[in-house]
């Protein structure tokens, strides 16, 4: 059976948060504690679940999907300014490139499986034709932003089974509001710290005297050794250190940081760099085995793509002004991807492979020890 998207919402907005277990974060959340508290930002999935028990490959089973973020939403046309940074490449994000030469992000953000990824890219273009088709002048260049992360333990990720009306379902079924979390999307097959992993997405709001911005972080994880996992300061992983996955780093993870604040290119390049540290205060070393891509976006100066060639003008933060969004994005970072494991449950895929979800009463168990629990609000 393959999960649609508002099947995998109901599941998934029944699942509590990090916070809602006593996880203590710095910093204040949005309204939705999500990327989408960043006005206009939509996000879709498409989950695909289906079969069970041995592999048999472009039969299944099947746990994969692709989640779709847009910054403006589906009705805009107007691109937003961008930026990136790669902790460590041993992965894919297309159209990459031309992100960092040109400053412009010029389409969503996709996340999909490893060899999903060409199937995700064409099925993009094809979208967009759909929906809106050439120029006048017969011209419809498009090079799409498509990340991957391996769902293979779980997943028949040979099997090719992401198709391009998945990615439809992805786009046309973005919206705002709450996010679906854990094993949905592109996360669907994923593991982190080698407990189940997934989507996950949190956010913060500035205080007035900083500007009032807000930033919003979702992360497709799917990285990290069991050891390694620290949650609130707290070694969690090595208080719970039974069934475990791998010998050695074999995952990755794709990080979407979305703002607000009127920000530039080669500012939003440090603000990508940022995000790395949300990742390291989990516990992670990106390994070599890891693909670890940050992509960051300001939705501020929407008319600074539009309009052909001539003079444009933006505006944006002086450098001294960065500090509460830096810290903003470590802050929410962190949070995002302790909501992707909290949100996902234990996961049966190929050949009875088992990914388990972190479990809950553990997890309290381990922030009381070390006096780090706090009262569920």
């Amino acid at each position: 059976m393959v999960v649609t998207l508002l099947l995998a919402a109901a599941a998934a907005t029944a699942q509590p948060r990090a916070r809602d277990l006593g996880v203590p974060f710095d910093g204040r959340p949005g309204p939705l504690n999500a990327i989408t508290d960043v006005a206009g930002v939509t996000v879709g999935h498409a989950t695909l679940i289906r079969g069970e028990g041995k592999l048999n490959v472009g039969s299944g089973p099947v746990r994969t999907g692709v989640t779709a973020i847009l910054p403006r939403g589906k009705g805009a046309t107007a691109s937003v300014f961008a930026g990136s940074f790669v902790v460590n490449g041993n992965g894919e994000v297309t159209g990459l490139d031309w992100v960092r030469d040109s400053g412009f992000l010029e389409g969503p953000v996709m996340m999909t499986n490893t060899h999903a990824i060409g199937a995700v890219h064409e099925g993009v273009i094809a979208w967009k034709l759909a929906h809106g088709g050439p120029d006048a002048d017969g011209y419809a260049w498009s090079t799409p932003v498509v990340g991957e992360t391996w769902d293979g333990f779980l997943n028949d990720v040979n099997g090719f089974h992401v198709k391009g009306r998945h990615v439809a379902e992805a786009i046309d079924g973005a919206q705002s509001g709450p996010v679906p979390e854990g094993s949905v999307g592109g996360g669907t097959g994923m593991t982190c710290f080698e407990f189940k992993g997934g989507i996950g997405t949190s956010s913060r709001k500035l205080d007035a005297k900083a500007g009032g911005y807000m930033v919003g972080v979702l992360v497709q994880c799917n990285c990290g050794r069991r050891p390694q996992l620290s949650i609130a300061g707290v070694p969690v992983g090595r208080l719970i250190p039974e069934r475990t996955i791998y010998d050695t780093e074999q995952g990755s993870i794709l990080i979407t940081v979305a703002t607000d604040a009127p920000l530039l290119p080669h500012t939003l390049d440090r603000l990508a760099k940022r995000a790395t540290m949300g990742l390291a205060r989990v516990g992670s070393t990106s390994g070599n085995g890891s693909g670890d891509f940050v992509i960051a976006f300001s939705t501020a100066n929407p008319s600074a793509s539009t309009g052909g060639a001539g003079l444009r003008t933006a505006t944006f933060l002086a450098n001294d002004a960065l500090d509460p969004l830096f810290e903003a994005t470590v802050q929410a970072t962190e949070e995002a991807i302790v909501n992707a494991m909290v949100a996902a449950d234990t996961m049966v895929g190929v050949d009875g492979h088992t990914a388990i979800g972190l479990p809950h009463d553990r997890l309290k168990a381990a922030l009381a020890k070390f006096g780090k629990l706090v009262p569920a609000p």
